[in-house]
């Protein structure tokens, strides 16, 4: 399916970026792949934290997985974050177990051009980047258009 077209909005404080993440973390279902890019510090980790202590209906230690690659979280549906910045190649992705985790789990994938070929086709794209005291998140959708519908609906004004 081709692309829809992007949504740019505007996150003016870090609890806006906290916002965003528990709403995606109440919509997310079994086989979403939501892909987090962006520069060092544009949000990524932040979005993904907020994304999962809002799905565990919790505050919880959600570190970083720079070194471990992979943390999973079990709530309600297992949640698989990964950051995989210090991959060489895309098919070291396949030793990860990442490629299963797409159908069968929640994935938030922090460096996902490191995917290569494995990027899930119905993937949801954020990307994130610094905007004034901000940032700034584009939104791709391939798919879930009543999901982009009702984003428009709580975010876009």
């Amino acid at each position: 399916m081709d692309q829809m077209a992007p949504l740019c909005i505007f996150l003016p404080s870090e609890e806006a970026t906290t916002a965003l993440g528990a709403w995606f973390a109440k919509r997310a279902q079994i086989g979403d792949t939501l892909l987090l890019s962006g520069p060092i510090g544009a949000g990524k980790s932040h979005f993904a934290r907020a994304f999962i202590r809002a799905r565990l209906g919790r505050a919880e230690d959600v570190p970083s997985p720079s070194f471990t690659l992979v943390q999973t979280y079990q709530a309600d549906v297992e949640i698989w974050h990964s950051d995989l910045y210090r991959l060489s190649h895309p098919d070291e992705v396949l030793e990860l177990g990442l490629e299963e985790a797409f159908s069968t789990a929640i994935c938030l994938v922090e460096w996902p051009d490191r995917l290569g070929k494995f990027v899930p086709k119905q993937a949801i794209w954020i990307g994130f980047a610094s905007k004034s005291e901000g940032r700034m998140a584009e939104i791709r959708f391939t798919d879930r258009g009543a999901l982009r519908a009702d984003l428009v609906e709580d975010w876009v004004r």
